[in-house]
């Protein structure tokens, strides 16, 4: 007679709950652990060149965006990668140019991790953009958004110091939480540290 034929049937489901509760906290534990590691034991432990924002605070909201065929497109459908995030309109002066540039060769830079890297570029109005810029940073994401909506979800600098969206890099984690911002003309060498930490500690995306 096997050793579980001895059991009552209360015992039998006991060890059964007991069987399962393990196998949701084994898959669970990655994720519990990631956050655990960046968000609380991280930011005491380590300076980081980004404003780390309470990812809790600011989830991807609904900002009616569209691709630039005009069909319905959201950062949620990137959710499971690390977001590298710019703002601006779609005549893209100098300083837009600079903020494609830089996350194409950040998202380079991180080599074998690369692929857990996304790159998207929220056009704020409804100009055309130039085709040869498109191409240039082929692998970006374009997204049209409701420009209000944007501006009641990222957070800037204000006071003396106020700033606007589009003079920042912002970072979205891998479950949709908008979570660092980079300072206006930001030094890309910092920025890449604070992404190759981040690929580093976490488990997710």
């Amino acid at each position: 007679m096997q050793a579980s034929d001895s059991l009552s049937p209360t015992e039998v489901k006991k060890k059964t709950y007991w069987a399962l509760f393990l196998v949701i906290a084994a898959c669970a534990a990655p994720v519990i652990l990631s956050y655990l590691t960046y968000y609380v034991i991280k930011p005491q432990a380590r300076n980081n060149y980004g404003d780390l924002i309470d990812p809790r605070a600011y989830p991807i909201p609904d900002l009616a965006s569209v691709d630039l065929e005009g069909q319905p497109a959201s950062l949620a459908q990137l959710r499971g990668k690390w977001i590298l995030l710019q703002v601006d309109g779609a005549s893209c002066e100098a300083a837009c140019q600079q903020k494609l540039y830089y996350m194409r060769q950040l998202r380079l830079t991180q080599g074998k991790e690369m692929d857990r890297v996304e790159r998207v570029w929220l056009v704020t109005d409804d100009a055309p953009l130039d085709i040869s810029l498109m191409k240039q940073y082929d692998g970006t994401h374009f997204m049209r958004v409701d420009p209000q909506k944007l501006a009641a979800w990222l957070p800037v600098l204000e006071g003396a110091e106020a700033t606007k969206a589009s003079d920042h890099l912002y970072m979205i984690d891998p479950l949709g939480n908008l979570m660092m911002r980079f300072p206006r003309e930001a030094d890309p060498q910092r920025i890449r540290k604070d992404l190759g930490h981040l690929l580093k500690v976490s488990r997710i995306g």
